[in-house]
């Protein structure tokens, strides 16, 4: 059991709770990854053993990428099949038990079974209430089925995750679908079972202060640090479409760029106007597809945002990611992760 907290302290109780509930008297052993220092931790029982990997002691202020952090703690435990959550996911019992219960029958049988998710709730807390946002955040639908990839709750056979070579602990996000690639490539077969998984705490969303706090924690660098990795290489194509709405936003802004240019270097503003038209009408036709002109904003603004966030991956890898857990090697670079 891996759970990887990265300032998400307050959610740790619930999660390690629901856990514990889940898996009882069955024997097992987890690991709490502190990816960035943090508050205190809730009182854990003897089977939890909380980290900051070496290279990361307390009270530095570097946070090790999601893949470091989930390849500490794989490290740590023990066992078979390793289930890999965040801090701030509620991992529901009956799809724990679930999980265990196809990990066995694929044991028994020799299927190619190498990861089990599930379906992904998304709720809603501040100091006023707790609320539903999404009942089903990433689309995976009610159907038991085979799925590209798996985020976290994630159940993974530890020999086929190793082999696949584990999370890249360069990515600073995207790691749970390029590890997707990877596990197909590999012939693993990765399975939704449809139910419930676990329920997701945030703040309420969408926000703009979500969007300052994912530029400040590096994660919309991933996407442009994915593509550098896969740039030549089987599955560039793949990542390139799943992002291609900030590709979009980024062709915009350049053609504003040269609208811009045009109207300083000539004095005709004919087509920065010309260009002004387009986000507009963006912005009017996302207003009658959310019904809100601020969620429509925020629609443009998350993609612009990202967009310049995976250009900036593009040319900036995470500093030392591979350093933060000794043994780890990158895959593709002869070997497992841990």
């Amino acid at each position: 059991m891996v759970v990887s907290c990265y300032r998400q302290e307050d959610f740790l109780p619930r999660t390690v709770a629901a856990l514990e509930r889940a898996l009882g008297d069955r024997d097992w052993q987890g690991a709490i990854v502190l990816a960035a220092p943090g508050g205190p931790l809730p009182a854990l029982s003897p089977r939890w053993h909380a980290l900051a990997p070496p290279g990361h002691p307390p009270g530095t202020s570097a946070p090790l990428t999601p893949g470091a952090a989930r390849m500490a703690g794989c490290a740590t435990c023990g066992g078979e099949w390793v289930l890999f959550a965040d801090a701030d996911v509620e991992v529901e019992s009956a799809w724990v038990l679930r999980a265990i219960t196809a990990a066995e029958v694929a044991a028994e049988t020799g299927a190619a079974l190498a990861g089990i998710g599930g379906r992904l709730e998304e709720w809603f807390m501040d100091e006023r209430s707790e609320r539903q946002g999404s009942f089903d955040l990433l689309k995976v639908g009610r159907d038991e089925r085979r799925v590209d990839y798996l985020t976290t709750p994630a159940l993974y056979r530890r020999e086929a995750l190793l082999g696949a070579g584990g999370y890249d602990v360069r990515l600073s996000s995207e790691e749970d679908f390029e590890l997707g690639l990877r596990m197909r490539r590999e012939s693993h077969e990765l399975r939704s079972l449809g139910m419930l998984a676990g329920r997701h705490w945030s703040a309420p969303r969408p926000s703009f202060r979500e969007l300052s706090r994912r530029w400040q924690t590096g994660l919309c660098f991933g996407q442009g640090q994915v593509l550098r990795l896969y740039l030549g290489r089987p599955g560039f194509g793949t990542l390139l479409r799943r992002q291609w709405l900030y590709v979009a936003a980024l062709g915009v802004w350049t053609l504003g760029l040269v609208a811009v240019t045009v109207w300083l270097t000539s004095g005709d503003a004919r087509a920065l106007a010309l260009w002004a038209l387009v986000p507009l009408v963006g912005l009017a036709l996302m207003t009658l597809r959310k019904r809100s002109p601020r969620l429509a904003l925020h629609s443009l603004l998350t993609w612009s945002l990202n967009g310049f966030g995976m250009l900036v991956g593009l040319f900036r890898l995470p500093p030392a990611a591979r350093a933060a857990v000794p043994g780890l090697r990158a895959p593709g670079a002869g070997g497992a992760a841990c």
